[in-house]
């Protein structure tokens, strides 16, 4: 359970740093992160850091895809690591 909380909270806090990096990219014109990458990350665990960061840059909070994919995916994977720790409490 250790190893899983370590792991979400990288992911998590790298997906945060990512959208204020491709926030500041966007303003700077320069190459941006893929939304595919950001996406992926998410899947991946970060969705909660992706919505943190997400509204703390005021970075994709226009594109629905982002605005609702990222708290829904927050939502579910909530669920699945308390229904883990359940598992693992029982």
């Amino acid at each position: 359970m250790e190893y899983l909380a370590c792991y979400l909270a990288a992911v998590n806090i790298l997906l945060c740093a990512l959208m204020g990096t491709d926030k500041l990219l966007a303003k700077l014109q320069k190459r941006r992160i893929p939304e595919k990458a950001l996406f992926a990350l998410a899947v991946l665990g970060g969705a909660l850091g992706g919505t943190v960061g997400m509204y703390s840059f005021h970075h994709k909070t226009l594109h629905k895809s982002f605005a609702i994919g990222f708290p829904l995916l927050t939502i579910v994977q909530i669920a699945a690591v308390a229904y883990v720790a359940y598992l693992v409490i029982k």
